[in-house]
């Protein structure tokens, strides 16, 4: 064993239990109900000694909260934006109109409320939102900008399932952070140095002695977790992205790529209360290619976690609670896929460049880098279409796609394992490996907002990864009728303002309202304009309203004074 490894085995063996000193996992704050207000700011965190380290968070100085929807409802966010720069923020996972869904073309300047709202369609599962600025998605969510979102249905309300919110029903965000000479994030380098279990090193929770509900997410920027528990005990994954298995599959191990969730149940039941182990990253020796896999310890592929085993996650046992879920169920719900045979089109995608040397340009799909003005695919409404995507590339990556999930029907490599068998949106495409998956594109065309296809290793992401795609309703294509004029009153107004619209049918599919300087206050897709606009906390003066019209996607300003 020469230095370097002995090293990097010391710190791996001291980074979570500092000589027996951990800290509490954090568990975050729940929001509920069909509102849901969040504040994007820059906030701080004291991390290491001395520097306090620059974050961002939602709500808070890191992450966001959790936000529990129910299946059937419409909900309405209200998203502010604090920060010092534009962001987006994206529903990773939600199927919902592309002018709501939050990537790169709905950009917030700083100072703007941007208010999405739609019905939830989605099962039961665990989704999660973050930003989605191009070229600075690393950066943000390297500060801290995410959370967690719940759906809860009626199907999944009806099982012997831990649910109840951080006692036996635990939400984990697994990520990891380098720090520069001043403690301040490093956002430059693919992988951290430190693990971060939601927000929180060398993280601890006490688990009752009983079935418990882990509900994993991979924040990562870059690498992707070979997970089990240090006991090499069984545990039983039940749901992958976009919903619960037809029925638990026993592992001891799971692979998590980024941007991937899974929801496992472990039997904490023979378990002796005041003991303890570990939820673990077996990462040594994973096949080249796999993110974290290299084996350097600097530089920007390197870190002291690469390709070493290390702690994610301390758990101590802890009594059983009340009503305790102590068996498992031996089905979950009954699931209808998608399969090869009801496509209508195929489609596949290649993962090309990104190879080192002189003149080379990132990762890209079909030698085509993303660029706002390309649609790379137009799928025509209710379409059920088989995508192929093929990296015969010198790495490997993380596909998702917006708006859809869908079902994973072959791998290249071999069947697919039982514990992605479920409804998916973001899977691990290794290298010299092709991925096949059979999706419906239902409910919501629009030609003008795309959605996005990409690899979810930010870096890749960030350069260029990335491809969209407009849904299209071809069935009663019109040509647009004469734009309608409209109306904004009262000017002068103190609470709220109105809108007359010459044409009664006329729709509307954007508002923003700037002041006269030429900063947005205010940005609402497809407005729901019956109780009017609140603008009364504009300070008083001239604004502008752009609205487009939902046909024809022409813009028509008017002014209106606040008083």
């Amino acid at each position: 064993m020469n230095l370097r490894t002995l090293l990097t085995a010391v710190f791996v063996l001291t980074l979570f239990n500092g000589y027996g000193q951990y800290n509490p996992l954090v568990i975050p704050d729940t929001i509920s109900g069909t509102t849901f207000n969040l504040n994007m700011k820059d906030t701080f965190v004291q991390y290491l000694t001395g520097n306090q380290t620059v974050t961002a968070g939602i709500n808070g100085a890191f992450w966001g909260p959790t936000l529990i929807f129910h299946k059937g409802d419409t909900v309405h966010m209200n998203v502010q934006n604090n920060l010092n720069d534009s962001t987006t923020l994206h529903w990773h996972g939600m199927h919902l109109p592309a002018v709501m869904d939050g990537g790169p073309h709905q950009v917030i300047p700083p100072g703007t409320l941007w208010q999405p709202y739609w019905l939830v369609t989605n099962n039961a599962a665990t989704f999660w939102y973050h930003p989605h600025l191009h070229r600075m998605t690393q950066a943000q969510t390297t500060a801290g900008l995410g959370g967690f979102i719940i759906i809860r249905d009626s199907t999944e309300a009806t099982l012997a399932l831990p649910r109840t919110y951080g006692v036996d029903d635990i939400p984990l965000a697994l990520t990891s952070r380098r720090f520069d000479a001043l403690n301040a994030f490093n956002d430059s380098c693919s992988y951290g140095d430190y693990m971060l279990t939601n927000g929180v090193m060398s993280a601890e929770v006490s688990l009752p002695k009983q079935y418990v509900r882990l509900r994993i997410l991979n924040a990562e920027m870059e690498r992707g977790y070979n997970l089990g528990f240090s006991d090499n005990r069984t545990f039983y994954v039940i749901g992958t992205d976009g919903g619960l298995l037809d029925a638990p599959v026993p592992v001891t191990r799971v692979p998590l790529l980024i941007g991937e969730r899974v929801e496992i149940m472990v039997n904490l039941g023979s378990d002796v209360v005041g003991s303890s182990f570990d939820l673990e990253a077996f990462n040594a020796g994973m096949p080249f290619g796999f993110p974290g896999s290299e084996p350097s310890s600097t530089g920007t592929f390197g870190s002291l976690l690469n390709n070493v085993n290390f702690p994610v996650l301390h758990i101590n046992v802890a009594a059983a609670t009340t009503g305790a879920i102590t068996t498992l169920p031996a089905s979950l719900v009954s699931n209808t896929y998608w399969t090869a045979a009801d496509a209508v089109l195929t489609r596949s995608l290649t993962v090309t460049d990104g190879n080192p040397g002189p003149g080379s340009i990132p990762f890209n799909f079909d030698h085509t880098l993303f660029d706002y003005g390309t649609i790379n695919k137009t799928v025509p409404l209710n379409n059920i279409e088989q995508w192929t995507v093929t990296n015969n590339n010198v790495f490997g990556h993380s596909f998702h796609i917006h708006d859809v999930q869908f079902k994973i029907v072959s791998r290249s490599s071999g069947t697919v394992a039982a514990y992605e068998s479920g409804w998916k949106d973001t899977y691990y495409l290794p290298v010299n490996e092709s991925v096949t998956f059979v999706a419906k594109f239902t409910d919501y065309a629009d030609a003008t907002h795309p959605f996005m296809y990409h690899c979810h290793i930010a870096p890749h992401e960030d350069g260029g990864m990335m491809g969209q795609f407009v849904v299209v309703d071809e069935t009663g294509v019109k040509t647009p009728a004469n734009v309608g004029d409209y109306s904004v009153y009262p000017s002068p107004a103190t609470g709220r303002v109105y809108f007359s619209f010459t044409d009664p049918s006329m729709q509307v599919y954007y508002i923003t309202i700037t002041n006269t300087a030429g900063r947005t206050m205010l940005m609402l897709p497809r407005p729901q304009l019956a109780n009017g606009i609140d603008v009364s906390g504009f300070a008083p003066g001239v604004y502008f309203v752009q609205l487009i019209d939902e046909q024809s996607k022409k813009t028509i300003t008017k002014k209106f004074i606040k008083a």
